[in-house]
């Protein structure tokens, strides 16, 4: 399976599962989820950070959307790859 347009899940309901920092990070989920063979999208996803935990800033990262359906799935195989920093439990408006 692969990375699809967004317009490609125009018509379905997503879930974002994932949102990326980095771009090494980035590839990783790319990977998982390519090797589960799980359709998905990427868009640009803001986030929020601390720093020394005292200063909140805000960033964009890469958020994977999937098929609310295989969200779960995706969640637990992204957790099972060591890939947690990122995950998101829920769906962002």
């Amino acid at each position: 399976m692969a990375l699809l347009h967004r317009d490609e899940f125009a018509d379905k309901e997503v879930d974002c599962i994932y949102i990326a920092a980095r771009r090494s990070e980035a590839k990783r989920v790319e990977d998982v989820l390519s090797t589960t063979g799980v359709d998905y999208v990427v868009d640009i996803e803001p986030f929020e950070t601390t720093i020394l935990g005292l200063f909140r800033s805000e960033r964009d990262g890469l958020g994977f959307y999937v098929v609310a359906g295989q969200a779960e799935l995706c969640r637990r195989v992204l957790r099972d790859a060591g890939l947690v920093q990122g995950l998101v439990d829920g769906r962002i408006e």
